[in-house]
């Protein structure tokens, strides 16, 4: 139970810093630089209108620390198992539903990118059934595998990056 209550208010407070650096940056599109990372000196409230549709995807926060993402996934795959050796996931659900597997031994394990290797499947792991709501850590180096995805999933990814 402490380690889940952990995970959640990790994943609570990369959450928040993500929208606080959101609401820091220039509206996309415009052709002005993001300004250089400022310290968080208020509070700060980014309405939902301004993340959009997730299912459209994309990028909305990259800074050296962390980056924030919504992804978005039909099923019903296949999906490549995915290591990322410098990045942590922190998923968050917000549509939709997913097995998702972690840890566990990778099968068929490509490096045509050292940095973020994948596969074919998971043998072992720990299975978990991913819906609305659900939030989980995968940690940088651990396999992660959306085995199945029975219609769609849509989910913001916060990413800590590991210098």
């Amino acid at each position: 139970m402490k380690k889940t209550s952990w995970l959640l208010a990790c994943a609570a407070c990369l959450a928040t810093a993500a929208v606080t650096t959101l609401a820091q940056q220039p509206a996309r599109g415009r052709g002005t630089p993001p300004p250089a990372p400022q310290p968080l000196t208020k509070s700060v409230y980014v309405g939902h209108e301004t993340i959009g549709d997730c299912a459209k995807g994309g990028t909305f926060i990259s800074t050296p620390e962390f980056m924030v993402q919504c992804t978005h996934r039909n099923g019903p795959g296949p999906f490549a198992v995915e290591i990322h050796t410098k990045e942590t996931d922190v998923f968050y659900i917000v549509d939709g539903a997913a097995t998702f597997v972690t840890g566990g031994t990778v099968v068929g394990l490509t490096s045509d990118n050292p940095l973020q290797p994948r596969g074919k499947s998971i043998e072992g792991g720990e299975t978990h059934h991913l819906t609305k709501g659900d939030v989980i850590a995968v940690p940088a180096g651990t396999p992660h595998w959306f085995k199945e995805v029975p219609a769609s999933i849509s989910y913001f990814v916060v990413k800590p990056l590991k210098p």
